[in-house]
């Protein structure tokens, strides 16, 4: 026959009160049991006194002769000095269910696609501001050309003399050259004059003698 030191649950609903028995392992967990070696009751605060009760010396009575408590009376014995626990490690235990790594992962692909989308959108943006950049920059350049080249004209233009400022200078200049042809004229018929009377001086003098 096979010992436990466990659990049997007493009380009201959703006001249980645990009695600590020694049973066979075969018999159900609230049913036929050997002795009480102790109380449990978890609605207490686990700094009360009361909240476990043990009748130490029986219990080392009943593990002496082969009776195995469970991990639940482990603890409260393990509490009491009475009977170490060895640590367990069950990392199963901690995994969470089928369904729920479904959802789990289900969100972590709707979470991949978000993010996903979010960098396309992204990318698409900045895309979009470059280009608009890009078209500004494009845009100023030519405006600057057409400025410069517009100044460039204007330079241009203040050095080339007008049609008009031309046409005048050129009568000036034709005005002028034809005085200047009239003055040697005139110089060349005044010397011709003078060498005239010249001629008839010398001639008036030469019949007087």
């Amino acid at each position: 026959m096979s010992l436990k030191i466990r659990l049997a649950r007493g009380g009201a609903k959703k006001r249980p009160y645990y009695r600590i028995v020694v049973a066979d392992s075969r018999f159900p967990r609230d049913g036929r049991f050997i002795e009480i070696v102790g109380t449990h009751n978890p609605l207490l605060p686990k700094d009360h006194d009361d909240r476990v009760n043990l009748k130490e010396e029986r219990i080392k009575h009943w593990l002496s002769v082969g009776a195995r408590p469970t991990d639940r009376v482990n603890r409260f014995l393990d509490a009491a000095g009475i009977m170490e626990r060895k640590p367990r490690n069950n990392p199963q235990k901690a995994m969470p269910g089928k369904k729920r790594q479904e959802r789990e992962q289900e969100k972590a692909d709707a979470a991949a696609k978000a993010a996903e989308e979010a960098a396309a959108a992204e990318a698409a943006a900045s895309e979009e501001t470059a280009a608009a950049d890009d078209a500004a920059a494009a845009e100023e350049a030519a405006g600057e050309a057409q400025e410069q080249e517009a100044v460039e004209a204007a330079a241009e233009e203040a050095a080339e003399p007008a049609p008009e400022d031309a046409a005048a200078a050129d009568d000036a200049a034709t005005a002028e050259e034809a005085a200047e042809e009239t003055e040697a004229q005139e110089s060349v018929e005044e010397a011709a004059e003078e060498a005239a009377g010249d001629d008839a001086d010398k001639k008036k003098e030469d019949a007087a003698e």
